[in-house]
């Protein structure tokens, strides 16, 4: 089973660059750049995307290896006998709200008043405001538009039955004076405003009714009597003993309010808690979701702005104009150039260097980059000798994943892509990662690639397959190691099987698989796709057995994939 150690090691050296760059001020959380190999990727990508990462940090700047896809046992099993974190895994790297700054729009709990709410729309001009729970939770928005409309119903002013006000929150909102009375009461009456004779009055209310008033004794004592909820005093005006002692007497409340009848009758209206008038039906994001899918939302829902949630709690907010401001992921791509073989999104990233060691395979970019492409038999061979051309030291365990993906890469320098340079480089590793018998490392690392007896077949086929797009010809190569060429073709009518059903699900032209014999030095081609007629200028007859005898053939780069590009051009 993969071990996620290694995320989990980068990912804490992701997280500690970005807090790092937040205490010098940033506007936003610039992340790291990730060096990343390709999909489906095998040992050379992995481990070079581990070396030059290491070497980018080395000369001062931030950068952590990736990776786009499972680790195949081979690159595992050398991961682990060099002890080093895997790279983090990467799905894709299109931007995510995460890499924007959203906008810090304050929160406002369910109980908050609409007095309270108006204040903020005011002080800090804001249109709408996320409700949240004292959990973290969201529970809605309350927008300036919500405020308007509830105030273009004058009926709402006089009715708070509906809206469980209690008489804190009127005290607040009438910034009053409690006289009497309790105000964890709730009140759920009408407000009526007590400015006729106190016999009209009083007929006029109805028990628990709340009453605004003036300094009108009479009429104060007559609506307590019927019995009111309670007076709200205007103007602060005194209030007579006997009036308060009647109040206390039948349980009423006394408020006493600097405003007068009017704007005391408003403001009552305003104590009412945002629950009962907020959007409970919300739009909203999380801070992974990627910025095209946001924006999409966006112009398919059209409002003010949306709440941005992380771990199911309210984080911030983002609008149509922060979207605008697009940010892209910066990226290293190593030991890949071609868009069908990169993580998905890469036309979204910024691409700031290609080091590889295969054809150039038409990714484009919007300004020049640096580009380190050899024709030798493993990216790793170039990382190293970036590393030593540049007087980095090397260490034991980063020496020996650079040696086994040499190794890997050109099957111990038997493939046909394989230089002296690749040789060299690969002993002089050695020497620094103390392996003494490189051939008896190699022989160990290499069986560690001969899968066949170890993984499904479906597996097989897409465990190293690289995706190329020839003329109008959509077609995938994958490879397979093996020590025993008898013994795998046992495998091989399984192996066709599992060839066509990727073939069909991945929407393919020709599907190929390459197992490829190390110690025989030949290799056999499995194709599903038809016509297969198109293939014999390529690889010659078919053969009894239904797959094509490549001998001499170790290396898809170099033996497969230019006489493919011939026959579909």
């Amino acid at each position: 089973m993969e071990s996620n150690k290694g995320a989990q090691f980068s990912l804490f050296r992701v997280r500690i660059y970005c807090i790092l760059n937040a205490f010098k001020g940033g506007l936003a959380l610039k992340k790291p750049v990730l060096v990343i190999g390709h999909l489906n990727p095998d040992t050379d990508s992995i481990c070079s995307a581990i070396a030059y990462a290491y070497l980018k940090e080395k000369l001062g700047f931030a950068a952590v290896p990736a990776r786009a896809g499972r680790l195949n046992p081979e690159t595992q099993f050398v991961l682990d006998y060099f002890n080093v974190p895997a790279p983090m895994l990467i799905n894709d790297v299109y931007p995510r709200l995460e890499d924007i700054k959203l906008n810090a729009t304050p929160s406002v709990q369910p109980e908050t008043t609409l007095r309270e709410v108006g204040k903020l729309f005011t002080e800090q001009n804001l249109r709408a405001l996320p409700v949240v729970e004292k959990s973290g939770k969201l529970a809605g928005i309350i927008a300036v538009k919500d405020l308007a409309m509830r105030y273009y119903n004058e009926m709402s002013i006089q009715d708070l039955q509906e809206a469980e006000v209690d008489y804190s929150s009127i005290l607040t909102a009438l910034d009053g004076k409690l006289l009497c009375g309790e105000l964890n009461k709730r009140f759920n009456g009408r407000i009526k405003i007590g400015a006729s004779k106190a016999e009209t009055l009083s007929a006029a209310l109805q028990a628990q009714d709340l009453v605004i008033i003036g300094n009108r004794t009479d009429a104060q004592i007559a609506a307590l009597r019927v019995p009111a909820a309670g007076l709200i005093i205007t103007r602060n005006h005194k209030v007579e003993p006997e009036v308060l002692e009647l109040a206390e007497k039948m349980g009423a409340v006394i408020i006493n309010t600097p405003y007068d009848t009017y704007t005391a009758t408003r403001l009552i209206n305003q104590s009412v808690s945002v629950k009962f008038l907020m959007t409970k039906d919300v739009v909203s994001f999380t801070s992974a979701d990627p910025l095209v899918n946001v924006r999409a939302k966006m112009a398919e829902t059209g409002f003010i702005c949306y709440p941005v949630l992380e771990k199911g709690k309210y984080i911030g907010t983002v609008d149509r104009q922060i979207i605008m401001d697009q940010p892209h992921r910066e990226v290293i791509l190593v030991d890949h150039n071609e868009r069908s073989q990169a993580v998905e999104g890469i036309e979204e990233a910024q691409i700031l260097e290609i080091i590889d060691h295969h054809r150039l395979g038409g990714l484009t970019t919007g300004s020049p980059i640096f580009i380190r492409q050899e024709p030798v038999g493993s990216t790793a061979t170039i990382v190293a000798h970036l590393t030593f051309h540049r007087d980095v030291e090397m260490t034991p365990s980063i020496a020996g994943i650079l040696l086994s993906a040499i190794i890997s890469d050109t099957l111990l320098f038997r493939s046909p892509t394989a230089t002296n340079f690749d040789k060299e480089t690969a002993f002089r590793l050695a020497a620094i990662a103390g392996i003494e018998d490189v051939e008896a490392f190699a022989m160990t690392i290499l069986r560690q690639g001969a899968v066949i007896d170890t993984m499904s077949p479906a597996e097989i086929v897409r465990s190293d397959i690289k995706e190329f797009d020839l003329s109008d010809y959509k077609v995938a190569v994958a490879q397979i190691n093996i020590m025993d060429r008898e013994h795998a073709k046992k495998k091989y009518p399984e192996l066709q099987d599992a060839l066509q059903a990727m073939k069909k699900e991945e929407g393919y032209d020709f599907a190929l698989l390459m197992v490829t014999d190390i110690l025989g030095r030949s290799s056999d081609l499995l194709v599903a796709g038809e016509p297969q007629g198109m293939l014999v200028p390529a690889f010659g007859q078919i053969t009894d057995e239904g797959f094509y005898y490549l001998p001499g053939y170790l290396s898809r780069k170099k033996q497969v994939i230019p006489p493919l590009t011939e026959v579909f051009r």
